[in-house]
């Protein structure tokens, strides 16, 4: 299907030809003064210049144009020039017709579906999730779900940083605490044990510990660093410690990721594209990229068009140690090599613009990705809280994102039971579901690249722009739907009648603007283009339903239509709030 928008042009193009004018004038718009019209066309202005008449009149010559069409149930040519729409309600209840019978609401599959690889997630496996972790994890889930639902192939990676020095900083200190390990006995050669010489609890509590000692003790980071070259060099020992470490963490990691709705298709690592770097480093050497600048090996990266300096691509330090640039952009060798993606996406803090547009510009000059293949960063700004600094616990210190979840669930909790009696276990379960909810689309709401406010009490609220919200009305509708089951109504006989009253008008306007805004939340890469669209909806959907006696109304055929108009607004709400990442109760 075309977008509403798409169709509402075509027929004013039309209109301009007939009217003896070009039909590119033709272009229709949502209006800016909804209290005068839906739409609005401003081409009579743009045309007057060229055809050297009055705006006015070629308003009023297009306007007679339309006088027989059936998209436009009132069309007012205004001074200086505008052409102010209303929409045929009948034409409206034709084109959410359409949506109905139609897969996806009549969104248009490509042609040729491309593969995108989303790179997203990004922890550090020596240490637990924090609410840095937060945003690149609910914007990346976000950005998967909507590609995937526009007909593309999504593959996502959490990339974990799981190969560096924090690997050889955990390893000193276990041999510090344990030396006695037989992973340290270098003469062993039996099989090491299956179950892990540490905890979940333990692991967490090494490595911040070991990363103290290293900045004050030189000689223990000495330590570190040979613990690492050994790892890296493959010592049975280290190597088999090392996997402990990846299990452990991993599996932590998966049951908070969990916690959050948030799915990866791959768990590979910096570790996975270790053994390619020295073919890598040799191919850049031999295509005359890569040389020596003081000591180190460097790719220039600047253009001729560069308006600022950037700095070359370092690839190796002087003492031949690769470093994150290397690691990524062997991982780009892999990706490219493995998946043949058409698109790499990375969700990354917007402070590391710079670094990837190094790393970028090194992965085309040195054809690592072909000139076809994009790359695009999508850098998100930071979770502030209220004093506008980075959010910190009350004792000033990095949350953990699992304290983060359950203190919002333990708000959103106490808010239900306050509210009505439920069973304990229901109140848990739904104060989890829409926890869950005001985390996401607290954060999905704004713009990715802005700063915002993480603000509980405001997220948790059940009115104005926030996901409780969203579900409230949800829950409402499944409501309304479910009496009208019980006192005998067929849903499934339900069908759309044009709109007799504004507001049921104004909820059928939203809801077609379904497939424009799929389309632009998937090229734009914006979930909160998804956000606002429903928001809309929520609050055409509500200021309809206390304006109609929906279940009381006698005439059945127009409650017939009014139920097919929620069955509609429910399915887009769910398909939305599935495309964000989470999902609704069945009440409230």
């Amino acid at each position: 299907m075309k977008k509403i928008l798409e169709v509402i042009s075509e027929e004013m193009k039309k209109a301009f030809r007939a009217a003896g004018y070009d039909g590119e004038l033709g272009k229709v718009t949502a209006s800016n003064r909804p209290d005068l019209c839906e739409y609005q066309c401003n081409g009579a202005m743009a045309g007057a210049k060229r055809y050297k008449k009055a705006p006015i009149m070629i308003a009023q010559e297009v306007a007679k144009a339309l006088g027989g069409s059936g998209v436009f149930e009132e069309v007012d040519a205004v001074p200086p020039g505008f052409l102010n729409l209303k929409i045929s309600p009948v034409f409206l209840q034709e084109y959410l017709n359409g949506m109905v019978q139609n897969e996806k609401f009549g969104l248009e599959m490509p042609e040729k579906a491309k593969k995108i690889m989303l790179d997203y997630g990004g922890p550090n496996v020596a240490k637990p999730l924090h609410v840095g972790h937060l945003r690149s994890a609910i914007i990346g889930e976000s950005v998967k779900r909507i590609a995937r639902y526009a007909g593309h192939e999504v593959i996502g990676d959490i990339h974990l940083g799981d190969w560096g020095l924090q690997m050889g900083l955990i390893i000193t200190e276990l041999k510090e605490r344990k030396p006695e390990l037989i992973y340290f006995d270098e003469n062993f050669s039996g099989e090491y044990p299956k179950e892990a010489p540490f905890t979940i609890a333990e692991l967490e509590e090494i490595y911040p510990t070991a990363s103290g000692k290293s900045k004050e003790d030189s000689a223990y980071k000495e330590k570190a660093m040979d613990a690492t070259f050994k790892l890296q060099s493959g010592v049975r020992g280290y190597r088999a410690l090392w996997e402990h470490i990846i299990r452990v963490s991993v599996a932590d990691l998966k049951k908070n990721y969990n916690k959050l709705n948030v799915e990866f298709d791959l768990w590979k690592g910096e570790s996975d594209v270790h053994d390619l770097i020295p073919q890598m480093v040799e191919e850049m050497k031999a295509g005359g990229h890569a040389y020596i600048s003081e000591g180190a090996l460097v790719v220039d990266v600047k253009e001729e068009t560069d308006t600022k300096e950037i700095p070359p691509c370092m690839i190796l330090k002087s003492d031949g140690a690769s470093l994150y640039n290397t690691t990524d952009l062997a991982t780009i060798k892999e990706r490219m090599e493995k998946y043949r993606p058409d698109k790499i996406i990375y969700v990354v803090d917007k402070r590391q613009e710079l670094y990837f547009e190094q790393v970028f510009r090194c992965a085309r000059k040195t054809g690592l990705v072909p000139p076809e293949t994009e790359l695009k960063f999508l850098g998100f700004g930071t979770m502030n809280g209220k004093d506008g600094k980075p959010f910190k616990t009350r004792e000033g210190g990095v949350m953990r994102l699992e304290y983060l979840i359950d203190e919002i669930n333990e708000v959103m909790y106490g808010k239900i039971i306050q509210n009505r009696s439920v069973p304990d276990k229901e109140a848990r379960q739904t104060a989890q579901v829409v926890a869950l909810s005001a985390v996401k689309y607290g954060d999905l709401s704004n713009q990715a690249s802005k700063d915002y406010i993480f603000d509980i009490d405001r997220f948790t609220s059940s009115e104005g722009d926030t996901g409780p919200y969203i579900l409230y009305t949800l829950v409402r509708i499944k409501s309304i739907l479910s009496k009208y089951k019980e006192a005998g109504g067929q849903m499934e006989k339900a069908v759309l009648h044009p709109a007799c009253g504004e507001p049921e008008k104004a909820l059928m306007l939203e809801l077609a603007g379904f497939i424009g805004m799929m389309e632009n939340a998937y090229e734009e890469t914006a979930p909160h283009k998804v956000c606002a669209y429903i928001y809309d909806i929520a609050n055409a959907f509500n200021r309809f339903y206390h304006e109609t006696k929906i279940l009381a109304e006698e005439d059945e055929t127009k409650k017939e239509g009014w139920i097919a108009l929620l069955l509609l607004t429910r399915d887009v709400l769910e398909t939305c709030i599935d495309l964000l990442g989470f999902s609704a109760p069945e009440r409230m």
